[in-house]
């Protein structure tokens, strides 16, 4: 954060908390602010880059595809189309910030190389996720699986940046992507295998936090 775009992320507090205090009745109001949210970090971001290099362009296609999951899981309870829609946007999302990770190049061996088992705890969350939402899927079991293999893959990568670069950015990579993984995966239980109370502020918390 800067001088520069410092504002921007006080006014996305702000929309956020708005957000959230909508998401907990599903109010109108997010029709306004939900959509706010990605255009102002995506803002936030553009200001705080002194040159749109390769890795600013992913990021900024991510929160853009990220945008448009936003709007449409909006209108998922109309027509089950926009879930399919939302559920792409993000899905093209998660492989970009994939390709992000895999850009990082050092001389550093990652932590994960040295204790590569340490990876199965990323595949048998991933397993057991979808393992419990399995019965429920209905025609959706093949999109749901193909979303919870790239984001599990999302998170191994950005495990994989620990020890392999400083270790502020490593700790925002991996907080990052499993306040993502968290996220989904309260929404996708609360959609498919049981709802719970306070499901929408928490999937909206744990998903601005990890952008």
């Amino acid at each position: 954060m800067s001088s520069k775009n410092r504002w921007i992320f006080i006014l996305l507090l702000v929309v956020t908390a708005a957000d959230l205090f909508f998401a907990r009745s599903d109010h109108p109001g997010r029709m306004i602010t939900k959509p706010l949210l990605m255009p102002l970090l995506f803002w936030a971001y553009v200001m705080g880059q002194p040159n749109h290099s390769g890795f600013a362009r992913l990021i900024m296609a991510a929160l853009f595809f990220s945008w448009l999951g936003d709007i449409f899981l909006l209108f998922e309870k109309i027509n089950g189309i926009f879930f399919i829609l939302g559920l792409s946007s993000f899905l093209t999302a998660h492989i970009l910030y994939i390709l992000y990770f895999l850009k990082i190049k050092t001389e550093r061996s990652s932590y994960l190389k040295k204790r590569p088992l340490m990876l199965l705890v990323i595949v048998v969350y991933t397993i057991e996720l979808v393992f419990i939402l399995w019965p429920n899927l209905g025609g959706l079991k093949l999109p749901v699986l193909i979303y919870a293999l790239v984001i599990g893959t999302m998170l191994a990568t950005a495990a994989w940046q620990y020890e392999k670069i400083p270790l502020k950015p490593a700790l925002l990579f991996v907080g990052g992507a499993f306040l993502f993984v968290l996220s989904d995966s309260a929404l996708a239980l609360n959609k498919f295998h049981q709802s719970f109370d306070g499901s929408g502020p928490f999937v909206m918390l744990t998903y601005v936090g990890a952008q």
